[in-house]
């Protein structure tokens, strides 16, 4: 099988089976079946969920290079959205390697760039991991700033969400006044 395509497609399959091992083999020879066919953002797909394979096999320095490598490759291809995505996958890593202000920067560089594509579900969910992780740093203002922040950009949130924002809103009414 050397279609990238369908390697990918069967990566993604027993990715979501939990045969991690497995997925990684079909993504690496997608990669190398994308470079071939000179299909960059194809490569750079691969590379993304490269990273994401080594993100949850505990392996940080190889996810760090595959992750930060498609998001360079994205950049590169001008794909704002999916270098958006490389950044989001990279912000939790960053939290697990103890470097909370590279974390912080990119969720922020992530949720930006959702925001100016329009993106904004993406935005909000963006946001609110910033949120959880600096209110989780003791950093309990901003973190609740940048939670509801994402709250607001969410279109469908949950009813435990629709919750907390109206508990947000009924603060901010008790602080300030107003209606």
């Amino acid at each position: 099988m050397s279609d990238p395509e369908a390697l990918k497609e069967e990566g993604l399959r027993l990715f979501q089976e939990g045969a991690r091992p497995e997925a990684l083999s079909k993504f690496q020879q997608a990669l190398t079946a994308f470079e071939s066919a000179d299909d960059h953002l194809g490569a750079a797909e691969m590379l993304n969920n490269i990273g994401v394979v080594h993100r949850v096999e505990g392996r940080t320095k190889e996810a760090a290079e595959a992750l930060e490598k498609s998001r360079l490759a994205f950049q590169q291809a001008g794909d704002r959205n999916r270098e958006a995505q490389a950044l989001g996958n990279l912000a939790p890593l960053y939290i697990s390697m103890e470097e909370h202000d590279k974390a912080f920067e990119t969720y922020t560089d992530a949720a930006a760039i959702f925001e100016e594509i329009g993106e904004n579900d993406l935005a909000g969910e963006t946001l609110i991991a910033q949120g959880l992780h600096q209110f989780n740093q003791g950093n309990r203002m901003v973190g609740i700033g940048l939670y509801e922040k994402g709250l607001t950009h969410l279109s469908q949130p949950t009813m435990q969400q629709k919750m907390l924002r109206s508990m947000l809103k009924l603060r901010m009414r008790l602080l300030f006044g107003g209606s």
